[in-house]
């Protein structure tokens, strides 16, 4: 069964080492292991409707009824994202499991994240050959970061959620749909106040963890803006023994080389985020158990509506099409964690003493799965699997190797140019065979355009009386 709306459960782990990755799970918020979980009974503490109505006093009654008739009473799209940034703010609010609270960032921080992302720069142009892309650096706050990132978030999960919707909509015949028309609206808007409470959750807790903008491969800040979070840095770097300022430039590093690739690869967001929508068109949902399901359900009992989607109320079905888009997905972000992972490394190693640490501890971190990683999994069915991660950073070190850092990076050229899952298994393989030039290719068609666009001359006089036309 499945604790979440979307029916998504976290996959089968995937340790790299004996027993890493057993803790996946806990998280910094010491919550569920799934984050988009809505907990295990109806009055638990992940209950939106036993945490709104549970602890009242008769003075607050008011604003808990406001809020459910709010929620009731929502007819956007497939999640209430204005609840969503609300649960999110107040989880940062609440702090991480270590007590740690939210806090703004002061003068001094945002200095020393401008001044580490511009030297961050700086080592970066001696190791890829595409420019800085980052054209300003932001250092933010746990807030700041859930303002920042939501209409990502909402890129990427409304196809998700309007597939699952849409399944919703789709099991009462047309007939009985215009007589439920008023149930069938009021169940949308719960559904939604539920996707956005729980995303809401699994966001704040991200925000808790994560020290960039781009933690998950993913560009989650809006474009050309270099972001840190100092306060996560800090907790991040606590207990490794290694300096506070070569903490912030080696993960300054990692969120500039980002930068770099989403900002000088044009076509690299919209494939990745495209093979998230390419996936929720894959969703197929088990109408006959839905049927059963909406059948039996009091939909003015929101805790009886709750646990039937905790049951797996939604579960998709495995499609072809899904497992293609998610194997696209993984392996693209494998691609980009490991040119990350080795372009960081070669500017980092001959300057920091700590670069092999903090390379190895970013790994196992990946490795075991924090929240990042749950969400990510939750969210739309996939693990980043580490195998992948070390193996596509060792197919770009080759690379490097082997045709020089002009050669590697010309790869991100276009999509067909790039190593395939088979490649990351035989890296010298494709390291050592030829590669077809896509721009010398679409110059070719491209002057062959031109010829076949030029107007005909004109027969030409040879002299001899006759035109060439009639010879």
């Amino acid at each position: 069964m499945s604790d979440n709306p979307f029916g998504f459960g976290l996959p089968p782990e995937e340790p790299e080492n004996g027993d890493e990755g057993k803790e996946k799970g806990k998280g910094n918020q010491g919550g569920p292991a799934n984050p988009f979980g809505f907990g295990t009974g109806a009055g638990g503490a992940d209950n939106p409707f036993a945490a709104m109505f549970g602890s009242l006093n008769p003075n607050d009654l008011g604003a808990a009824f406001q809020q459910l008739g709010q929620m009731l009473s929502y007819e956007g799209g497939p999640v209430n994202w204005d609840m969503a940034k609300q649960i999110a703010r107040q989880t940062v609010a609440q702090g991480t499991a270590d007590g740690t609270k939210d806090e703004s960032v002061g003068p001094a921080e945002r200095a020393a994240v401008e001044e580490a992302v511009r030297l961050a720069d700086l080592w970066l142009d001696g190791v890829t050959s595409l420019p800085s892309g980052a054209s300003t650096a932001v250092a933010w706050s746990r807030a700041e970061w859930v303002e920042a990132t939501q209409p990502a978030w909402k890129e990427l999960v409304d196809p998700v959620a309007e597939r699952v919707g849409a399944a919703m909509g789709g099991v009462l015949p047309e007939e009985m749909q215009a007589m439920a028309g008023p149930l069938i609206g009021m169940m949308r808007s719960m559904g939604g106040a539920m996707f956005g409470q729980q995303i809401g959750q699994a966001v704040g807790v991200l925000a808790g963890e994560v020290v960039g903008s781009t933690d998950i491969g993913l560009p989650l800040g809006p474009a050309g803006k270099a972001a840190l979070l100092p306060l996560n840095i800090e907790a991040f770097g606590k207990d490794l023994g290694v300096p506070k300022d070569e903490v912030r430039l080696y993960l300054a590093l990692r969120e500039a080389a980002h930068q770099r690739l989403f900002a000088h690869v044009p076509w690299l967001r919209s494939h990745l985020f495209g093979a998230v929508e390419g996936y929720a068109r894959g969703i197929k949902v088990d109408t006959a158990k839905l049927e059963d399901a909406v059948g039996q359900l009091d939909v003015s009992n929101p805790e009886q509506l709750q646990e039937a989607l905790q049951q797996g109320m939604f579960q998709p079905e495995d499609t072809p099409e899904q497992k293609a888009a998610l194997a696209r997905l993984e392996t693209a972000l494998a691609l980009v964690e490991g040119w990350v992972d080795a372009v960081v490394h070669e500017a980092a190693k001959p300057r920091l003493t700590s670069a092999d640490a903090l390379r190895e501890t970013l790994r196992r971190r990946r490795a075991s799965g924090g929240p990042a990683e749950q969400t990510f999994a939750t969210l739309i069915g996939l693990q980043l699997r580490p195998r992948r991660l070390r193996d596509a950073s060792r197919l770009w070190a080759s690379l490097t190797d082997a045709r020089g850092v002009d050669g590697r990076d010309g790869l991100w050229e276009h999509p067909d140019m790039l190593p395939t899952a088979s490649d990351l298994d035989d890296p010298d393989g494709f390291v050592h065979h030829e590669q077809l030039d896509f721009s010398e290719l679409d110059k070719m068609l491209g002057e062959a355009a031109s010829r076949k666009d030029e107007p005909k001359d004109k027969p030409q006089d040879s002299g001899d009386g006759k035109d060439d036309e009639s010879k």
